[in-house]
């Protein structure tokens, strides 16, 4: 084994001084990788290495994912199973398969340089750097994966790497029912929301279906209306025939250039859009958004960090007042009640799995001016082995403004017990 790493340094090393990197770098990927096993086996061979087949494809594959892929972690990446790559350091690498996280065996790098190879090998084509007075940086692979790295001195275990992958083939709703992430009322009552233009906002924690679960809600968006996606890092692929993605932009090394969701939330309100979806909200874009809800733009979608339907409120409500207007808390309180219609908060389980936890509506304030959040269906999981979706039996006041919207809902949907039945 060490003498095959030795062959492996030996071809890397030389290889880097025999190929000229601009001419790969303006290569179809494919073909940089052709060229690349090509230059390897030629330097193999004027080496007089006599090799298995096993251990020369190895060697071979190893050196390609060095020069032209992402090196120690390129087979992690290509592995179907695999939905994100942790690298804490050199000599510790983890990923998330099938929802669970688990530790990779084999010691993948050889030190904290091998990992900043590869952190360099994908920001330095955007125009991006990583180092002491830069520390951190977000990023997007070509196949659509999101990347983060931070280094020392802010890490204190190496160089982290973390790049969360980009499905290239794209859920529907089918999936959600098969994999038992939603009940089959739950998903006709969004479905129905969505084509009725209600505002909907997807709550809940980190790598919890949120993104993925907003694409499917926004395929029930009628194909003759224009889509304008907002996302600080771009990740939603929609179906739709008229969609236009907008990604914000980070500053350039010299602090230039910087574009924000805010400044592409209010460009997009001047480009005649049916509706907006943003992929997250962070700060004070949630204030232009929620005045964008409350002046028209209806069946707006998008998602937020929070604990609870009840959470995102708040939550939407604290990041509004963090935008540069300076408007009463009740004010803000108040938007936030009429232009929220339905929040669909998601979670994972202990064994991986993804579910909608609870879709809730949001009525009008009570008397201590505070949003009303009306629960109508949820998950429980103390119910059998699996947990269960249930139906609480309310009907929300929002089933009125759907009727009006041609959308006119069985009241069956809505009676106490188990979802597991299929609406007609």
């Amino acid at each position: 084994m060490d003498a095959l790493k030795d062959v492996r340094r030996t071809v890397h090393e030389r290889l880097i001084g025999r190929v000229d990197a601009r001419q790969l770098d303006a290569m179809p990927r494919a073909e940089r990788r052709l060229r690349v096993r090509e230059e390897a086996l030629s330097l193999l061979r004027e080496q007089g290495h006599m090799l298995p087949q096993s251990a020369l494809a190895d060697v071979v594959n190893a050196v390609s994912d060095a020069v032209v892929g992402m090196g120690p972690i390129e087979f992690l990446l290509k592995d179907p199973e695999i939905t994100e790559v942790m690298v804490n350091g050199p000599d510790d690498v983890y990923v998330e398969r099938k929802g669970r996280i688990e530790r990779v065996a084999d010691r993948l790098f050889e030190g904290e340089e091998a990992v900043l190879h590869v952190i360099e090998r994908i920001v330095a084509p955007l125009g991006l750097r990583v180092d002491a007075t830069s520390p951190w940086v977000d990023a997007r692979l070509p196949d659509g994966s999101r990347v983060h790295a931070i280094v020392p001195p802010l890490s204190l275990c190496g160089p982290v790497l973390n790049v969360r992958k980009f499905s290239s083939i794209p859920l529907g709703p089918g999936d959600l029912l098969a994999r038992g992430t939603i009940g089959p009322r739950m998903l006709e009552f969004l479905a129905a929301c969505v084509r009725g233009r209600m505002n909907i906002v997807i709550s809940g924690g980190t790598s919890s279906g949120k993104t993925t679960l907003l694409a499917i809600l926004s395929s029930f968006v009628p194909s003759e209306e224009r889509l304008i996606t907002i996302e600080d890092a771009a990740e939603l692929r929609l179906a739709q025939p008229h969609v236009i993605g907008l990604e914000a932009r980070p500053a350039t090394v010299e602090g230039r250039g910087e574009v924000t969701v805010r400044d592409l939330v209010r460009n997009a309100l001047r480009m005649r859009p049916d509706r907006i979806v943003v992929g997250e909200v962070r700060g004070g874009e949630a204030l232009d958004m929620l005045q964008a809800m409350n002046t028209g733009h209806d069946g707006s979608l998008s998602t937020a960090h929070a604990n609870s339907a009840r959470h995102a409120l708040w939550r939407l409500e604290t990041m509004a007042l963090m935008s540069d207007v300076d408007l009463p808390v009740a004010h803000v309180r108040a938007q936030v009640a009429s232009a929220i219609d339905v929040v669909v908060h998601t979670a994972r389980l202990r064994d991986g799995r993804r579910v909608v936890f609870q879709v809730a509506a949001v009525d009008e304030l009570d008397g201590a001016g505070d949003p009303v959040v009306v629960e109508i269906f949820g998950f429980r999981p103390r119910i059998g082995r699996e947990g269960a979706f249930v139906c609480t039996g309310i009907t929300p006041r929002v089933v009125s403004s759907l009727a009006e919207r041609e959308q006119d809902l069985d009241q069956r949907w809505f009676e106490a017990g188990i979802d597991a039945w299929e609406p007609a």
